[in-house]
């Protein structure tokens, strides 16, 4: 069994971003990121404040819009279309989930999408479904460059995706369809789904589920990537599968934390970077 370390391939992805904004630099251009947050959710926050170091290691300019749970749908849009007109970000992102008040699709599709990073503008989506160059969300972006760095080909394998999110779940399952990969997707009103992951050469899980992928659901020799994060009574931070009883049966496992999570960090900044490069080539 081979642990995918993705803190490891996330650090070397992070130094990359750091030469090329030195780069871009020396050419009168700084990456410019600006990062929404409506309410005060404590994981919300936190994950913004990660993605704001984050920035600032790696030499990109980065600002956060903090607003409160009450502001209206109209004030957010005002504050997207100035980030959409302000030459200086590459970047807007819109920290999900949004207050109930607030429409989702109608703030993620007033973002430009040649500054959508997150890569949730139906633009995007649109041709990363058709196999075009777009913005891919990080995440499932991080699984397909954690599955390269292990020369790990999706080709020919029987995949199954669980979970069937906007965010997560399609996204993935696109990507490994276009890297030829038998896809499964699986979701809440899966009937068996121990029937499904069964069958799966690699499984790719991120529901938020504590210990949901269990080891009588997983074939020998396995792919185990674990997308999943759910914080315990006790603190500790755990994924959607069990892992030590699961481990021993694959060939490969992420783990939580230290494996998909630091990546979408690092495909978010690379993300960025692709945004500012794309801004200086139309200058």
């Amino acid at each position: 069994m081979t642990i995918l370390d993705g803190k490891k391939l996330s650090d070397k992805i992070r130094e990359n971003v750091k030469k090329e904004v030195i780069e871009l630099q020396k050419n009168g251009t700084t990456p410019g990121l600006a990062v929404v947050l409506v309410g005060n959710d404590p994981a919300s926050a936190a994950y913004v404040n990660m993605k704001s170091k984050a920035c600032k290691e790696a030499g990109i300019y980065s600002i956060a819009h903090e607003m409160p749970d009450t502001i209206s749908q109209e004030n957010i849009l005002e504050i997207i279309k100035m980030m959409n007109q302000n030459q200086n970000i590459d970047g807007i992102l819109v920290q999900l989930p949004l207050p109930k008040h607030i429409d989702t699709t109608a703030i993620l599709e007033a973002i430009d999408p040649n500054k959508d990073v997150d890569g949730f503008h139906p633009y995007n989506v649109g041709r990363v479904v058709a196999g075009l160059d777009g913005f891919i969300p990080a995440t499932p972006y991080g699984v397909m460059e954690l599955l390269k760095e292990y020369e790990i080909d999706p080709k020919g394998k029987n995949v199954c995706v669980v979970g069937a999110s906007n965010i997560v779940g399609k996204p993935m399952a696109t990507l490994l369809l276009n890297a030829n990969a038998t896809v499964d997707i699986c979701h809440i009103y899966t009937k068996d789904l121990k029937a499904h992951t069964l069958n799966a050469d690699i499984i790719c899980v991120g529901v938020g589920v504590v210990n949901l992928i269990k080891e009588d659901m997983v074939k020998d020799g396995a792919i185990i990537i674990d997308i999943g994060i759910n914080r315990l009574e006790s603190g500790k931070l755990v994924g959607d599968v069990d892992f030590e009883k699961v481990a021993s049966k694959c060939s490969y496992i992420t783990p939580v934390p230290g494996g998909v999570g630091p990546m979408t960090i690092a495909m978010l900044l690379e993300n960025t970077i692709k945004s500012a490069k794309n801004r200086k080539q139309k200058a």
